[in-house]
């Protein structure tokens, strides 16, 4: 690209290399004209009246493209399924959620982008979970003018993969809840962990399909988790009893049920004593006692990758020790935080 002066009349279709002032005494002074503005007739006798009878203008090589073009283009190819794009502004595009859900970013994909010449993308963490309207990404070039071959060297990764940033809907699922202790099957004291998992289940649009309690009975809980099951659960909550005291029997009971455990025991706080198995295509999940006590845990982590259909495995467990400690903020804001983002 190159500047060159040409006269005002002449400017239309031009692009502005600077910002343009205009000076209102007493009353404004401020960029009339912003850099990057392609000029149209009706821009003309404004800048007459602000003294410009001529201007420097931006002339396009054949094989560039203007930033705002480039932005467009940039965002475009990025969005994938459940994400729309903003108009530009100095080329930068946004990106939203056009639904909720679980934010997927290809950062492989993310970060080959990046390493390109010129060009910005940024995103939230993968995995966030997000609502309908929420901004996911921004995305722009550096310079005024960005050589072609760069914007399709960007179309032609995201083409690959239909997208570097989507956002997978949630599967309505049929959830099975068994709450385990003597204490609140025998109705010595009241139940809350029940209260919670409910509340979580139904935010996410599933439904509960069945409600158990079970003693601190191994064989109990096992024949439990097989009748939900049979009926057509899809994911099943088993609460309380998965410490390491010899008369907490839940995982006993899960594995009794004919469960692979995938991991008892993770890199998160609070959540340490979080157990995930597998009976087929069914998830299990042992959920520990803090889940009843803190807002936030190990399971909102885990369920909406769950509920997006993802099969999670050990070490994705695993990695979530980094970014797994949660800040027990006085308010709590998540996912509007770091925590479990680090290790997705």
């Amino acid at each position: 690209m190159r500047v060159s002066k040409i006269r005002t009349e002449e400017a239309v279709g031009q692009i502005l290399p600077h910002d343009l002032t205009r000076i209102v005494p007493g009353k404004f002074k401020g960029a009339a004209f912003k850099k990057g503005h392609c000029l149209v007739p009706e821009d003309i006798p404004e800048l007459l009246r602000m003294g410009r009878d001529s201007i420097y203008v931006l002339e396009l090589e054949p094989d560039e493209i203007h930033e705002d073009e480039a932005g467009t283009r940039l965002g475009r190819a990025a969005a994938g399924a459940g994400v729309t794009c903003s108009d530009p502004q100095e080329s930068r595009v946004n990106l939203f959620a056009s639904r909720s859900g679980l934010l997927k970013i290809n950062v492989a994909a993310l970060e080959e982008i990046n390493d390109l010449p010129s060009v910005v993308l940024s995103t939230l963490p993968n995995n966030t979970p997000v609502a309908a309207g929420d901004l996911l990404a921004g995305t722009k070039v550096i310079p005024l003018a960005v050589k072609k071959e760069v914007v399709q060297a960007v179309e032609q990764i995201a083409a690959k993969l239909g997208g570097v940033v989507s956002v997978i809907e949630y599967r309505a699922l049929d959830v099975g809840i068994i709450v385990t202790g003597n204490e609140v099957f025998h109705k010595r004291i009241n139940d809350r962990f029940g209260p919670v998992l409910r509340d979580k289940v139904s935010s996410f649009g599933s439904r509960v399909l069945d409600f158990q309690y079970a003693p601190d009975d191994p064989e109990r809980i096992a024949e439990l988790i097989d009748g939900m099951i049979a009926a057509g659960a899809q994911l099943l909550l088993v609460s309380g009893g998965m410490s390491v005291d010899p008369d907490d029997v839940t995982p006993q009971g899960i594995s009794l049920s004919g469960a692979e455990i995938e991991i008892y025991g993770a890199p998160v706080l609070p959540g340490a004593m979080f157990l995930l198995a597998y009976r087929g295509e069914v998830p299990i999940i042992g959920v520990p006692a803090c889940g009843m006590y803190f807002h936030t845990t190990i399971l909102d982590l885990v369920l909406p990758r769950l509920l997006a259909g993802e099969r999670l495995t050990r070490r994705d467990i695993v990695s979530m020790g980094h970014g797994g400690l949660c800040r027990a903020c006085p308010e709590c804001r998540f996912p509007r935080c770091s925590f479990g983002l680090a290790g997705s």
